[in-house]
């Protein structure tokens, strides 16, 4: 079997498959222009590939929409444990924002034009964001702040695009809207990263040692936080 082959999935398009003879498991990765990768470790059947791909299709399929800036229309939905956003058919008094809990609901008049609304629209999605991780963000890192013994000394939630999360000598902590994209385990997981800073300011081998004892392993959260991307307009 070739180190690298391609797929054609109806709804992925082209996928490419590659093959690492150090990889433990099956990643799915969507790249910054669109382009989806499994990585496949050895002596993984075709049928069990298949079986992945169909499993995780429609989590790639809603990362692909995030990516493309015409990929907000009707159908358009951001579905995760923190935040779940909607397009739904309003009346005619304009665009209207209903929020309650995880639950963002767009109401748009029934004959919008996307195409034009594309940009606006994004910065709907990304305040909605922002708002949620307010709401969430706050509890959860003193939550685990208290849980592992490492206080901070404030919090500030940005829009960061480049960064999931920094933490200065003064134990100020900054963390993107974005990690309402995350799946819990992996937002907790920027949160510890984050707060570990408050102790150890680099990433040497005392800081991966401190951030293991609170996620076990670090190193695989770091790897698999990496297929994930901050939210871009």
């Amino acid at each position: 079997m070739p180190e690298r082959y391609y797929i054609d999935d109806p709804e992925l398009g082209t996928v490419h498959i590659r093959l690492n003879a150090r990889a433990r498991h099956i990643i799915l990765r969507i790249l910054p222009d669109g382009t989806v990768t499994v990585t496949v470790p050895p002596g993984v059947s075709g049928e069990r590939l298949r079986e992945f791909i169909a499993k995780n299709r429609r989590d790639a399929k809603k990362c692909l929409q995030q990516l493309d800036v015409h990929a907000i229309d009707w159908d358009y939905a951001l579905d995760t444990p923190f935040i779940r956003f909607t397009l739904e058919r309003g009346g005619n008094a304009g665009f209207q924002l209903r929020h309650k809990g995880r639950d963002f609901t767009l109401l748009c008049p029934p004959d919008t034009d996307f195409r034009d609304k594309q940009l606006w629209l994004k910065r709907i999605v990304e305040e909605a964001l922002r708002t949620r991780a307010k709401e969430v963000l706050p509890e959860r890192i003193a939550r685990l702040s208290a849980q592992a013994g490492l206080p901070f000394h404030s919090l500030k939630i940005n829009t960061s695009k480049g960064r999931w999360g920094s933490c200065s000598t003064r134990g100020d902590i900054n963390l993107s809207c974005s990690l309402m994209l995350l799946p819990e385990h992996l937002a907790d997981y920027v949160i510890l990263h984050e707060l570990c800073h408050t102790v150890e300011m680099n990433h040497s081998p005392r800081f991966w040692a401190l951030l293991d004892r609170f996620t076990g392993d670090s190193h695989a959260l770091r790897e698999e936080l990496s297929h994930h991307h901050t939210f871009t307009i």
